[in-house]
């Protein structure tokens, strides 16, 4: 019988949890935290434990003690750069996480320490897999124009790199051996090149790329750089308007594109032209990855939660179908996805990885 596997993903009002067997699911909650809880848990031990003692009470409700479990899996936040894997959670990951060297105070931070205390009852390992500081890029897609700002690898990673696996299986072919691009179409848009299994062109969608529902994607640098020196445009608000209210939301109000949607087909011309802006400005970035590929392209793939919306995928799929067959992944089901590689590592299909250099454990 394949082994019990507890999977978290913490985010800001709530804790995804799910327990699997192997890769199917057994059981799956989304626990919320109230404003009081959260707002008394300000700091990162008091968020951790109020979202373990609200995993445990619910795994114990579902009748399962942590000694049960065979390993746990949690949702990796931007780390070192690294190689795509799956990662044990260990003590170099976790001293970097409590002395906050990587990352700013975000619920991703918890996931690898919250799977870490989840399966330690029962002795067993604990991982995090594909987190979004997955750098695998090419050194010439690196360099830009001033030497002191790289491009920097930070993208949606897991979803992108499990709906390449789904896909190469439906083929009855190694990831390895094609070529694809996968858009990644949600809360921001990462647009991946993927050859010989890794991730060798991406975009930063906290700096580039398309805009979204509520980020802004690449901005006119001079432009933004006069914006910074109006009054009300202090570095912070603008970091926060382009990461959580630009896009959809700033040109029409809603982040919601089924209502933005809505709109447009009622006749709403504003409305109508942002999708349409958004869907081309996808369109572009998956253009602009078959020209790194030379165009030699072996699917496209468009995956997340915009890609539920079939109307906005049908205007991406009218600019791109020229360059290859595209295929929809609709959803960012990042549970399934953190099974899915915890499984593998148990199995021996996927090496299990040491923090931060990416060798496999012997």
């Amino acid at each position: 019988m394949s082994p019990l596997i507890a999977v978290v993903n913490p985010g800001g009002g709530t804790t995804r949890l799910a327990v699997y067997r192997g890769e199917q699911a057994l059981h799956s909650a989304e626990l919320r935290h109230g404003q009081d809880e959260l707002q008394a848990a300000s700091g990162y031990a008091e968020q951790l434990a109020l979202r373990h003692r609200a995993a445990c009470a619910q795994l114990g409700a579902w009748g399962i003690e942590l000694d049960q479990l065979a390993a746990a899996v949690g949702r990796g936040g931007p780390y070192r750069p690294l190689p795509g894997g799956v990662y044990a959670v260990g003590p170099a990951l976790l001293d970097d996480v409590r002395a906050g060297r990587i990352m700013a105070d975000h619920p991703s931070k918890l996931g690898a320490e919250l799977a870490w205390r989840l399966a330690q009852p029962g002795a067993g390992p604990a991982f995090v897999v594909d987190p979004v500081s997955v750098d695998e890029l090419a050194d010439v897609a690196r360099l830009t124009g001033l030497p002191e700002l790289p491009r920097v690898s930070l993208w949606h990673a897991l979803n992108i790199k499990a709906v390449a696996q789904r896909h190469a299986r439906t083929l009855g072919a190694r990831l390895a051996d094609l070529r694809l691009i996968v858009a990644h179409l949600g809360s921001g848009v990462s647009v991946a090149l993927l050859a010989g299994g890794e991730a060798i062109d991406v975009n930063n969608s906290a700096d580039e790329g398309p805009f979204s529902a509520r980020r802004a994607g690449g901005l006119p640098a001079t432009g933004l750089l006069a914006l910074a020196s109006r009054p009300g445009f202090e570095p912070a608000e603008i970091k926060r308007r382009m990461m959580a209210g630009a896009g959809l939301l700033a040109h029409t109000g809603s982040a919601d594109l089924a209502e933005v949607e809505s709109r447009a087909a009622a006749g709403d011309d504003h409305a109508a032209l942002v999708i349409e802006a958004m869907a081309y400005n996808v369109a572009k970035a998956i253009g602009a990855m078959a020209a790194a590929a030379a165009g030699e392209v072996d699917g496209i793939l468009l995956t997340g939660g915009m890609a539920r919306g079939a109307a906005f995928l049908d205007r991406v799929e009218a600019r791109v179908r020229w360059i290859a067959a595209v295929h929809r992944y609709p959803g960012e089901d990042e549970l399934r996805a953190l099974a899915e590689g915890a499984s593998a590592a148990l199995r021996g299909e996927r090496p299990i990885l040491d923090y931060p250099d990416g060798r496999p454990r012997r």
